[in-house]
């Protein structure tokens, strides 16, 4: 008996696609979510055997707030702009590569801090979450329609919308141009 490999090679390669294209999906913001879901009641997470009240995320990038409220009040106080990062950092794989290509770049992380202020609104898999911030960024993808991951919606120091956009290629330099741009806006 043949077997032809070709169509098996391209089943794989369309299923990595899918996989790899499922960042886009809106079911890791899904309202449908309750409180109810999780195992810990609101606002409880145990570390080393000690049960704290917290509404915050460790931000799996330095230089990244979790804090809706802390960003904005800093971005005002400072006159910044609000770089909310919609991501799932532990699974979408543009994300992932947002990250590698901008994020960590010295030459962002020198730009953020004179000019931005990041919040990191992460919608993890494997990342165990305070249900305080769980629900909160629920309640920010709602509110910013965010369809897919990634997405950065940049605000004002008021707290109005300047720009909504998503992965986008050529590294730190263009990211930076596009802020820039809504900078001086």
């Amino acid at each position: 008996m043949k077997v032809c490999l070709f169509p098996l090679l391209r089943w794989v390669l369309c299923a990595a696609f899918l996989a790899l294209a499922g960042c886009g999906e809106r079911s890791a913001v899904d309202s449908s979510l309750s409180p109810s879901d999780q195992s810990t009641s609101p606002n409880q997470t145990t570390t080393s055997n000690q049960t704290t009240t917290s509404n915050q995320t460790t931000p799996s990038k330095p230089g990244w707030i979790t804090s809706y409220e802390e960003g904005q009040q800093e971005a005002k106080a400072s006159n910044k702009l609000v770089l909310m990062n919609f991501t799932g950092s532990d699974w979408c794989g543009w994300c992932i590569l947002l990250d590698r290509e901008v994020f960590s770049k010295p030459q962002f992380k020198e730009y953020a801090s004179k000019n931005l202020v990041l919040v990191e609104v992460d919608f993890p898999k494997m990342k165990p979450m305070p249900e305080a911030a769980r629900m909160q960024n629920i309640r920010l993808a709602q509110q910013y329609q965010v369809q897919g991951f990634p997405t950065i919606v940049v605000l004002n120091g008021d707290g109005q919308v300047v720009a909504e956009f998503g992965y986008m290629q050529g590294g730190p330099d263009a990211f930076i141009a596009v802020l820039e741009k809504l900078r001086k806006g």
